[in-house]
């Protein structure tokens, strides 16, 4: 297709999961025409990425966009991942998103001599004065170099998995104890598995506390709104659950009911690994996360004069179990019975379709303020911390998008107030004043 032939929009988002509905519904506020692409269905990655039994990290009441509540889903109960997914389909249809699925962007390229971008899809050629890109950040599965390259063992991610029953007879590695590791390493062990759980440093908020989900105490106490991680937290995970009705992730309970906690995962040599010693220090950091919380709200509720409950059992600490008081330094893989490795280690960003300058740094990530690209005309929505810690949470998307949209708007004023001027100019005669004005007007000058 020919680029006279190209189908022209305003602004192209890329990505329709809750991101690129959000930005879709703002935009249309605006009343920016655009477009929203999506090579598979509305919200596919909760359909095809997720784990069978998961349910949303956060109460129903919480998760969701300010636009549309679950009807069929308790405010302080925990979706599960179809029902979210049903959710942005439904929502999308609420705001009449102009969402066409099954549709890959090969290849965004700037204008030469023009302005906006030509996008490459696997429909056609589209031309667009601004992209947003609204992919997110689980675009590809990360296991990290140290995995063992020999077939003996079944390693999948945790993006992979599904259920128990897809792995192989015998005991489980999991690698990375976030809430996808915590979660998976506990469905596992309920289905009879020996389980060994790597256990890296973390943050463990109570699940709920004085009758209160941590969302809202991390709300009330301004924690959501917090616009940098603190120094040296960037490798500290989350450990939180809204499984079996919702419960506080605790590793010492998890260990009393039969999983084996081990350190950070070191290294491979054949069958053994070797384990870092710091798995009583990775405890500790997530016990001194949990009471810090725990003493937030308990003078938040003093200081305002709240009517909650007191809860002094949840300060208790369990024993430590004998994997804490002895923790393995390494494990025979094979002497252990353990036949598959779950990789819970993240995932990192993929922008190779994107090619304008400046857009992405050395390592492909974005380079941005607040989404906004430093490639002019490029915008990013839907990563972790991208203006501050709810940001790739359902309902931080949605301000975040508000703001993208917002300086979208802006940048469409001031290229229309551009384009008046210039057809102001064309409307004027070519000189202002006669030609005996002009020469009195010098002869004064003159004088």
């Amino acid at each position: 297709m020919t680029a006279s032939a190209a189908e022209k929009t305003d602004t192209l988002v890329v990505g329709a999961g809750q991101a690129g509905i959000a930005m879709s519904e703002h935009l249309s506020k605006l009343g920016v025409p655009h477009l929203v692409l999506e090579r598979n269905r509305i919200a596919d990655c909760w359909r095809t990425r997720r784990w069978d039994s998961l349910v949303a990290n956060g109460p129903a009441w919480h998760d969701r966009l300010p636009g549309l509540e679950f009807d069929d889903v308790e405010p302080d109960a925990f979706a599960p991942k179809e029902r979210i997914a049903d959710y942005f389909e439904d929502y999308a249809k609420k705001i009449d998103a102009p969402i066409r699925t099954g549709v890959e962007v090969k290849r965004v390229e700037r204008n030469v001599g023009r302005p906006g971008f030509t996008i490459e899809t696997s429909e056609g050629v589209i031309e667009a004065s601004r992209v947003v890109a609204a992919t997110g950040p689980f675009q590809h599965p990360v296991i990290p170099p140290i995995a063992p390259k020999h077939e003996k063992i079944a390693q999948i991610h945790s993006a992979e998995y599904r259920n128990p029953e897809q792995l192989p007879e015998g005991g489980v590695l999991v690698v990375g104890a976030g809430s996808s590791g915590v979660q998976i390493a506990d469905e596992l062990r309920r289905a009879g598995k020996k389980v060994y759980l790597s256990v890296g440093p973390h943050n463990r908020p109570p699940r709920a506390y004085r009758g209160r989900d941590f969302c809202w105490w991390l709300g009330v106490l301004g924690e959501w709104d917090a616009e940098a991680m603190k120094p040296g937290t960037e490798h500290v995970t989350i450990a939180v659950s809204g499984a079996h009705g919702g419960n506080t992730v605790d590793f010492r309970e998890l260990a009393h009911r039969g999983i084996t906690l081990v350190g950070m995962t070191k290294s491979f040599d054949a069958d053994k690994v070797t384990f870092q010693p710091d798995l009583v220090d990775n405890l500790k950091y997530g016990d001194e996360n949990y009471l810090s919380l725990l003493d937030a709200a308990d003078n938040f509720i003093a200081d305002n004069g709240l009517d909650l409950p007191e809860e002094p059992e949840a300060r208790d600490i369990l024993s430590d179990p004998a994997c804490v008081t002895a923790p393995l330094s390494e494990l025979d893989l094979a002497e252990a019975g353990v036949t598959s490795i779950i990789w819970a280690t993240g995932f990192k960003v993929d922008y190779g379709w994107l090619r304008p300058e400046n857009a992405l740094d050395e390592m492909g990530r974005p380079k941005h303020h607040r989404g906004v690209s430093s490639a002019p005309g490029i915008y990013f929505l839907g990563l972790p911390w991208l203006s501050h810690r709810g940001s790739s949470f359902i309902w931080g998307v949605w301000h975040d998008a508000k703001y993208i949209a917002d300086q979208i708007g802006k940048q469409r004023k001031y290229l229309a107030y551009h384009q008046a001027a210039q057809d102001r100019a064309s409307d004027e005669p070519d000189s202002v004043y006669p030609a005996s004005g002009i020469q009195e007007a010098s002869n004064l000058g003159a004088n």
